[in-house]
């Protein structure tokens, strides 16, 4: 048998390792905005055009590099900063492995730039796919550029799994502020496609928490301190904005991002109490922990991390945070145990009340009642079922249905005659059950309709058949509606305009801004910021939807945001026509969340209760 087994060749190792660090553009803004700062830089620049398909390019005011460490520079596991094993445990850089610069040079077209500090000539070398095109003396400032073209240009297969644009931009966005936030000491710029997306000069941490997130997060922000022979722990929790997704949390230990659900799970668990089923904590926390104490060698891109006492760092981390929540009164925005219907709504609280009024009538003797209203109550006994509110709108439901009046209801007769005779009718209401519940009955079922499901349907298909067809009708404003947010989720926003403007929203976007200037008409300017929160929650999970996933997303979020909630008064005429748009949908069990609506109750079971 002949021996099988072949060393492989260089560019086809180096493609191989380029997968493990090397995954989209992002990975390459990572590695080259942590190779300036392990430079010492104190002014970075990214420059990325098309997400950084065509260009990442990244300038600093480092160090620099010789002509004999630039051109080594690439080559696999050279680094400048190890030595010996016992170097991996006591690592203050970011990068150590020698495999970032390699990675990136395999797979696209390399240009570098590089001087020395007091040196008048720097080096400039071209690379394509690991080979070295081109190497000459330069004149530039001290510091490095380093530009990536064409990202994949050799791996097309690889190239044709990037996503869109606005998502691979998302991606680098994430891998940059995770960079900032990290190091507030240095100034940070980033342009996408000739435009200045961030300029980030050095300041405090919360300062610049609110120069990448917004100012919005200025207020919510309580700080987090204690100092430990084991950790240093310090940092920022948000008080009042839980969310659904995990887009705002953030660990650093020794100023590196890293991912660790066992420390996640510390600060949730100091949180009990405070976070509804299904919200996640938003942080910022800051780990400071002698190298030999951890392993950050277990991934290519160092974003996993190891302590050999985990234990203690989960109890320092969560007595820290739950100390922070007491020290600063962090409590419950609601109380969970209060009935909704004790609530006050919040359109009143600026209301004053109203003395009621009354009227008497001095002429009335409860001893003279007339015949005809002695007749008039036994006619419409108070416990009657019958009611022909609005009848007319209800016969196009109920087409199939046999209808008979019967001419006996109007005697008195007995109450189980009277069912049986009136489930022969129509349906009426009967009952808004705890202000969440409409008990209503049609031929021999009792039904019990869940108010805000049944809302959530009839709004979802309104809005799904506007956005569809674009026929919405807007409202516009006399004044404006602002909102600040930051660029991620500016970018988030952007992709759903098109849908909005059919939906009824009226918007302009500019930088870190959005302006409304006209609304559906079912949408109160109260509700316009919680809406748009909701359609972020979901745009930032980072699922690919086409347009018609989309469009179906924005119909449950609006349904969702602006959908009767309980313990919301409704008069008997709403209640009805409530129960007869919920009918003339296309779907009337379920509701656009796959929840169940309405359950029935048969006549006969009833019965067999007695």
């Amino acid at each position: 048998m002949s021996d099988i087994i072949r060393l492989l060749p260089d560019n086809v190792a180096n493609q191989i390792a380029a997968g493990e660090v090397i995954q989209r553009p992002a990975s390459a803004v990572k590695e080259l905005l942590e190779n300036a700062i392990d430079a010492q830089a104190t002014q970075i620049k990214l420059f990325l055009k098309d997400a950084g398909r065509t260009l990442v390019q990244v300038v600093d005011n480092g160090t620099g590099m010789s002509p004999t460490d630039a051109r080594l520079a690439f080559e696999r596991h050279a680094t400048s900063k190890i030595r010996t094993t016992d170097d991996l445990f006591s690592l203050h850089t970011k990068g150590f492995r020698g495999e970032a610069l390699a990675s990136i040079a395999a797979i696209a077209q390399v240009e570098l730039i590089t001087s020395e500090e007091g040196q008048e000539i720097g080096t400039a070398i071209t690379i394509e796919g690991n080979k070295i095109i081109d190497q000459y003396p330069i004149v530039t400032n001290k510091g490095t550029s380093i530009a990536v073209k064409n990202l994949f240009f050799n791996v097309p297969a690889r190239r044709n799994f990037l996503k869109s644009d606005a998502v691979e931009l998302r991606h680098v966005l994430d891998e940059f502020h995770r960079v900032v936030l990290a190091h507030p000491d240095i100034h940070f710029w980033l342009f996408h496609n000739d435009v200045e997306q961030f300029n980030l000069p050095p300041t405090s941490l919360r300062k610049r928490i609110v120069q990448v997130f917004g100012s919005r997060l200025n207020e919510q922000l309580v700080p987090v301190e204690e100092q430990t022979e084991v950790v240093n722990i310090q940092g920022f929790i948000s008080k009042n904005s839980p969310k659904r997704n995990k887009s705002l949390q953030f660990f650093m230990v020794n100023h590196r991002f890293i991912k660790n659900r066992y420390l996640h799970h510390a600060v949730v668990s100091a949180f009990e109490g405070l976070l509804k089923e299904g919200e996640q904590p938003e942080y910022f926390l800051y780990l400071e922990i002698d190298p030999k104490h951890i392993d950050i060698n277990i991934h290519p891109t160092k974003t996993e991390i190891k302590f050999d006492n985990d234990h203690t760092i989960y109890a320092l981390l969560r007595s820290t945070v739950k100390h922070s929540l007491g020290q600063f009164q962090v409590l419950p925005t609601i109380d969970f145990s209060l009935d909704e219907s004790q609530e006050v709504p919040y359109s009143y609280k600026d209301k004053e009340a109203k003395i009621p009024t009354y009227q008497v009538d001095r002429n009335f003797n409860p001893f003279k009642m007339e015949e005809k209203d002695v007749s008039s109550k036994r006619n419409n006994p108070p416990f009657s079922f019958a009611s022909n509110r609005n009848a007319p709108q209800w016969e196009a439901l109920y087409t199939g249905f046999p209808s008979k009046v019967n001419e006996s209801l109007k005697e008195e007769v007995p109450l189980s005659s009277l069912i049986e005779v009136q489930t022969e009718t129509k349906v009426q209401t009967i009952l808004y059950f705890q202000k969440k519940y409409i008990i209503t009955y049609l031929k021999d079922k009792v039904l019990f309709i869940h108010v805000s499901r049944a809302h959530q349907r009839i709004l979802y298909e309104r809005f799904y058949k506007s956005i569809s067809q674009g026929g919405s009708i807007s409202q516009s404003l006399l004044f404006p509606l602002e909102f600040e947010f930051s660029p991620v989720e500016i970018l988030s926003l952007q992709s759903l305009t098109s849908s909005l403007n059919r939906a009824g929203f009226l918007l302009e976007i500019e930088q870190n801004k959005i302006r409304f200037t006209g609304l559906p008409p079912l949408v109160k300017e109260s509700q316009v910021e919680e809406i748009l929160r909701q359609l972020l929650e979901k745009a930032m999970e980072d699922i690919p939807q086409e347009e018609l996933s989309q469009r179906e997303s924005l119909a449950k979020n609006l349904a969702k945001s602006l959908a009767i909630k309980a313990g919301q008064s409704l008069s008997p005429e709403e209640q009805e026509q409530l129960v007869y748009d919920l009918f003339s949908c296309k779907e009337t069990q379920v509701s656009p969340f796959g929840k169940k609506i309405y359950i029935e109750f048969p006549f006969n079971e009833l019965e067999n209760r007695f």
